[in-house]
């Protein structure tokens, strides 16, 4: 069974924690977790862009010139997509461009995220998230303490007003509950730092 050291604030382990192998033992699967990345990118998106049909855009009311005799191609407007400051042939239009993944693939994709940060030593561990004071500096130190220098992804398992206060302006830092986390989140910080008690409910929620 795969182990991990749990630590304190001030980086000092205080004890090792067995990890469920269902979840970290695991070979991450790379299929699952692009498309997992794919489903929380396009669910990022806006989708605002708008382009004006002939329809919409303003003007061209009037035929340019007679149907015949010209020895012209022949319009009926001057807001023709074919015309300068004409109108934009099936051009984008707003839409919700986000979709769902099945549950079992987003379970799959998440444990082979935890698996992947676990297998390359960067899962850290620590047992609470005791701050007295909502200090950006002290949590700063934190993570020196705890040898995250890098970006790296909190969890927590219940409200922390201290944390989240504490967290918000370190910079590459970022907080998520243990119910919210996407792989996505994992994927997209170098490392991962969570609560015990975090821990050992992603670990009954996965296996």
């Amino acid at each position: 069974m795969a182990t991990v050291d749990v630590k304190n604030l001030e980086g000092r382990t205080v004890k090792q924690l067995d990890l469920a192998d269902a979840v970290f033992a695991v070979r991450p699967n790379q299929s699952l977790l692009w498309a997992a990345v794919r489903q929380y990118l396009a669910s990022q998106r806006r989708g605002t862009h708008s382009t004006k049909s002939r329809g919409e855009v303003s003007g061209g009311g009037k035929k340019p010139w007679k149907q015949k005799g010209t020895g012209r191609a022949r319009a009926g407007s001057t807001r023709s997509s074919l015309w300068r400051h004409g109108s934009i042939a099936h051009g984008p239009k707003p839409r919700d461009y986000s979709y769902a993944l099945p549950k079992k693939m987003l379970r799959g994709a998440l444990r082979s995220a935890l698996a992947a940060k676990f297998q390359e030593k960067k899962l850290t561990v620590v047992d609470q998230f005791n701050l007295n004071d909502p200090k950006t500096k002290r949590f700063a130190g934190v993570l020196h303490n705890l040898g995250l220098e890098k970006t790296v992804l909190v969890v927590c398992d219940d409200a922390n007003r201290n944390l989240n206060l504490s967290s918000r302006n370190v910079e590459g830092c970022d907080l998520v509950r243990h119910h919210a986390i996407h792989p996505y989140h994992v994927l997209s910080h170098d490392g991962l730092l969570i609560s015990e008690s975090a821990l050992a409910r992603l670990q009954e929620s996965l296996r």
